[in-house]
This record gives structure tokens, sequence and C-alpha cells, in this order.
């Protein structure tokens, strides 16, 4: 097993017999699966070192060397810092896990917007003394809550990103949808595209993008006449669980957009319950549960 730690500003990477007699390239795509791109800006800053000295992507790097990435850098955040609260889930050097309130945006759409996770995030930093670029991994709907994964490095960000694309990363997710929602397990394979009758809104169309997701209903309130169904994502296209259940006859509580009644809870009742994916580069098990919302909760009294 290579040894990998932080040292300062730099990450090192102890390279043992399994990476030896390899380029430096070779073992940053191949073995630990970092992107061209990215390997290539470290390259052109200047970013990699062999033992102390500046490396190229193309050295070839020996038993017992020291490959070391100008990982921990200071960065310009991205956004602009804003204090919000929010409660952590999980942080280490390489990533955070945020639990994420109902009613932000995750990420500003144009350089001076404020009120979103992301400007939350950068004051966060800001206050920790970490001088970083914001990276969200995935997205979040404004009103919906719960787990959202950030990196904090290059390397991160690539390796987080590539899981997500290879569906390594578990999202489960939690919607009270109206009425009795049979069969009580199945997966919806139904492309979404937008609604050129409507700015915002989406819908199953043939000539969509696929979207593919997972339900199971974990249980029926008769009195209330709601479902409360555990879903989980193959596919992350924008609404896609409001626009599925909405397509099946049973649209998310509160989700005025798709049809969902707003008597309970005048936001969508959709909560991103958990994350689950092996660390990317200590390989340990992540498992971040975000406790549901009281707007939720309050519901199932």
């Amino acid at each position: 097993m290579n040894k990998l730690k932080r040292a300062g500003e730099w990450f090192e990477i102890k390279i043992n017999e399994s990476f030896a007699n390899n380029t430096v390239f070779h073992i940053l795509s191949s073995k630990l699966g970092v992107s061209k791109a990215t390997i290539q800006k470290w390259n052109k800053e200047g970013s990699l070192r062999r033992n102390n000295t500046k490396a190229d992507v193309n050295h070839q790097l020996r038993d017992r060397d020291i490959l070391s990435i100008h990982l921990f850098k200071e960065e310009e955040f991205g956004v602009i810092p804003e204090k919000h609260d929010f409660s952590i889930l999980y942080e280490d050097d390489h990533l955070i896990i945020i639990d994420k309130p109902a009613g932000m945006d995750t990420h500003p759409n144009h350089s001076d917007q404020v009120g979103t996770l992301a400007n939350a995030v950068a004051y966060y930093y800001q206050t920790m003394g970490i001088q970083t670029r914001v990276r969200h991994i995935h997205r979040l709907d404004k009103e919906t809550s719960g787990a959202i994964i950030f990196a904090k490095n290059d390397l991160a960000h690539t390796l987080l990103d590539q899981a997500l694309q290879l569906k390594k990363i578990k999202r489960t997710y939690l919607a009270f949808v109206g009425g009795n929602l049979q069969p009580q397990k199945g997966t919806i394979n139904k492309p979404i595209g937008r609604d050129r009758h409507h700015p915002t809104r989406r819908r199953v169309s043939p000539q969509g993008q696929q979207a593919i997701t997972h339900y199971q209903v974990e249980h029926y309130d008769e009195k209330k006449d709601l479902s409360v169904v555990t879903l989980q994502l193959d596919t992350g296209r924008t609404h896609q669980i409001r626009v599925h259940m909405s397509y099946l006859g049973h649209s998310i509580l509160g989700d005025g957009l798709y049809g969902g009644s707003i008597k309970l809870i005048t936001r969508q009742a959709l909560h991103s319950k958990m994350v689950s994916f092996t660390h990317p580069i200590t390989l340990e098990t992540i498992n971040c549960e975000a406790e549901l919302p009281k707007d939720m909760s309050a519901i199932l009294r």
C-alpha cells in the first residue's frame, strides 16, 4: 500500500513496488484515476514534485520515491462568503458533507449572487482559515434538504466526480407523496426533458435524457393518505424525483410545480437522507445520514 499524507500545502505519495517504474502521468491517471485535464493543469502550474524537485508528467518514478502534489495551496473561493447556519455531517482535508437547509440554492448562478449554500461554505472556510475553492459534487434543488458533498481540493474533486458518474456514490432520498403508491417497490426508467410550456418545469419526454429512479414505499399513512418513500437515483436529471413521482400520479407533498398538495407542507417534502461511498483517497467507507427536518417530521406525528 502506498503511503499517503499531507505535508503542509503538499500531498505526498510514497511510491512502492506496485507503482514503481511508471511515469508520473501513468501513476496519476491509471493508478489513482485522476483526469487528464487535472494532470495537465498540475503540470502546467508546476504543482508536481519528485523527491522535492520539480517533476514532469513524463518522469519515471522508482520504489521509495516521494511524489508530491501542491494540493492545498491558497485559492479564491469562487463565490462571495456569506454567513448562514448549517450542520456538518463529515469533514476532513479532502471533503465536507453538509446537511443543506431547505430554501437555499446549492450554488450561485452568477458571480455576485449570495444566499446559497456555496456562499455559506465559503464563509465557513474563511472562519476556519481554509483558503480553497468551493466545489460541489452534486446539487440539491432549492427546497430539498439534506446531505450534499463538497470537495476541498482538485484531487478529491476529480475522483468524486468520476465516482458519481460511475454510480459509486449512493444517494438515498426520502419523500412524502400523495396517495397509496402501488406497487410498493419499483424502478422508473423514463426520459426527462424540458417542458416547452413552462420556463423551469421538466416532464417525461421521449426526446429527453435517460432518467432512472428506484423507489421503495416504507409506510402508508391511511389517515393522511400519504406514502413515505425512499428513493435512489442512477442518474441526476433536474427535478428527477419530482417529475417521476408526478408521472406515477403520486406527486410529492408541497410540490406545487408538479401538482403536489400544499395542505401539510408548503415546500416539496423531499430530503437527501444519506450519502454512502468509498472515500476516494483514504478508501474508508463513508455513510452520512441527515436527520429529517422539523417540517417533514411534524407531518408524521
